[in-house]
């Protein structure tokens, strides 16, 4: 019988409670995960700002109990030498005012009572927050490597969509971005029409991927046609997963966020300084 493997250590996670913007007007908790060994003397690392952050990693905050486990993931691919260690932050939502920070535009949406409710659109706003306030905060108080090489964001459902026109509203601040399952049926396809409008290809990586068993899942394709028009290449900067009868919720998103986080600090950002090689010889 082979001796059994060692459990790598877990990490560790602190907590900043009650962060203040001044740009958004209001409080939110922040969770950062420092992968082990990390003590700010050794070495810097690269750092993933995650949204809806009570849910990446701990059962006890997360919605309905379900976590993404993003530390575990990380810890995983650390072991394996698939990855450079990260640091990992959760940037709280608030609540009632979530769909106001994440949604592009002005819209409506059905409430958990069945009543409709209104959006006022401002994650423009909020990509401020997340550049202006939050990274500025994290950089200061933790061994990141704060260019943009090394620095993602990520997010589901409409975190994803606040991942996405955060790192392609500051390209010169993220380098990738994650959006898992992005509600992309958004005000009538918004968040393509955003892509479609752009005037040339950010150079930011993405990772973009639905489940098949989610409503309405085809427009995400829509959403990777427009990356594909705008020049993004898959295989290079664009890396689309189509997962197999998986739906929309924290357990399927917690079995994608191994392979999100291998892909934007591992595979394509090997890919993509690959490609960029070839494209300085054409």
């Amino acid at each position: 019988m082979p001796p059994a493997q060692p459990t790598p250590p877990a990490g560790a996670l602190r907590l900043h409670r009650r962060f203040p913007s001044r740009i958004l007007g209001n409080l939110r908790d922040i969770v950062v995960w420092l992968p082990p060994g990390c003590d700010g003397r050794r070495r810097r690392h690269p750092a993933v700002y995650f949204q809806d952050g009570q849910n990446i990693f701990d059962p006890r905050t997360a919605f309905l109990g379900s976590a993404w486990n993003a530390g575990e993931a990380a810890v995983r691919l650390i072991a394996g030498g698939e990855i450079e260690p990260p640091i990992l932050v959760g940037i709280y939502n608030t609540g009632f005012s979530r769909m106001d920070e994440y949604s592009p535009t002005r819209g409506s949406f059905p409430g958990w009572d069945g009543e409709q409710c209104r959006s006022r659109g401002r994650v423009r706003s909020y990509a401020r927050f997340v550049v202006e306030e939050v990274k500025p905060f994290i950089d200061a108080r933790y061994p990141t490597l704060p260019g943009r090489d090394h620095t993602m964001v990520a997010g589901s459902s409409m975190g994803a969509i606040a991942a996405l026109y955060v790192a392609l509203l500051h390209p010169r601040v993220f380098g990738g971005a994650g959006l898992l399952s992005p509600s992309a049926w958004w005000d009538g396809l918004a968040p393509v029409r955003f892509v479609r409008a752009l005037r040339r290809r950010p150079p930011v990586r993405i990772w973009l991927d639905i489940g098949t068993a989610e409503p309405g899942w085809e427009k995400t394709r829509l959403l990777r046609d427009a990356f594909l028009a705008r020049g993004w290449r898959e295989g290079a900067d664009l890396h689309y997963l189509e997962a197999e009868k998986r739906e929309h919720n924290e357990a399927a998103w917690a079995e994608r966020v191994g392979p999100m986080l291998k892909w934007l600090l591992g595979d394509g950002l090997a890919a993509g300084r690959a490609d960029a090689l070839v494209g300085d010889r054409r």
